[in-house]
């Protein structure tokens, strides 16, 4: 019952982080760790239970994602669930030993990219003429990193978005969401077969992604962004710090 209590407040926080500003995988991933999950186990799971998180958004955009070319959304689902499908692979041929030694890489450099997220997009849009927009040799090395570990994924996203030219903000969100959602579909399928989904915990941390999703994302726009921001950016370096003991420890 503790670890069930433990793993709803991680989702319902992770959900309300999502929503708001990204950094979900920091609580979710850890607190899965920390009731026993393996890492690859807690990984694949992470990814799982933050598919109806992902799904309620997008329905949210669902107009600003109606703006983007229909063939052009075909497209981009397509070539995401193929990166998607080879990063959840490589995942699953990964020892638990040799992925929780890049675990600690993993969260800082999400941590990094969180941080500088609106600088990282920034930079893109300067360099949005030395890429080809919408190309297969973008979109899927990113989800490719996406289907092997998740944290991060969406400021990743809307900075691949600038690079392809995309101004819209908010048919962004939409697009990004979308295709976390796609990704999430096949990784999902591919974790599963795997074995590498532990049911019950998904269930109660998809329970709380649900509620911070919806009920949470209100209380949350009340805190200042640099505060938001900051919390999150404790809370990953925090996580990355243990993931780094936990490293040299062999713990």
């Amino acid at each position: 019952m503790t670890d069930f209590l433990l793993l709803l407040v991680a989702g319902f926080l992770g959900g309300m982080l999502n929503a708001v500003a990204g950094g979900g995988t920091f609580i979710t991933f850890p607190a899965l760790v920390f009731t026993g999950v393996p890492v690859v186990a807690a990984n694949a799971t992470t990814t799982v239970a933050a598919l109806p998180g992902y799904l309620a958004a997008a329905i949210g955009f669902r107009r600003d994602i109606g703006r983007i070319d229909r063939a052009l959304v075909t497209r981009l689902t397509v070539l995401t669930m193929l990166g998607g499908a080879a990063g959840s692979a490589l995942l699953l041929v990964s020892s638990n030993n040799a992925f929780a030694a890049i675990v600690p890489f993993l969260l800082l450099a999400a941590t990094l990219v969180f941080l500088g997220g609106p600088r990282i997009r920034e930079i893109a849009s300067q360099y949005r003429g030395g890429v080809t927009a919408f190309g297969a040799g973008t979109m899927i090395p990113v989800a490719v990193y996406g289907g092997y570990f998740n944290g991060g994924l969406g400021i990743v996203l809307l900075a691949l978005f600038s690079l392809w030219g995309m101004t819209d903000l908010h048919a962004m969100n939409g697009l990004k969401s979308w295709l976390s959602f796609a990704l999430a579909i096949i990784s999902t399928v591919i974790f599963a077969a795997g074995g590498q989904i532990v049911w019950w915990e998904c269930l109660a941390m998809s329970i709380g992604t649900i509620l911070g999703g919806s009920s949470g994302a209100p209380v949350a726009r009340r805190i200042p962004a640099p505060v938001l921001r900051g919390l999150i950016a404790v809370v990953g370096f925090g996580m990355t710090a243990v993931f780094f003991w936990r490293l040299i420890n062999g713990a």
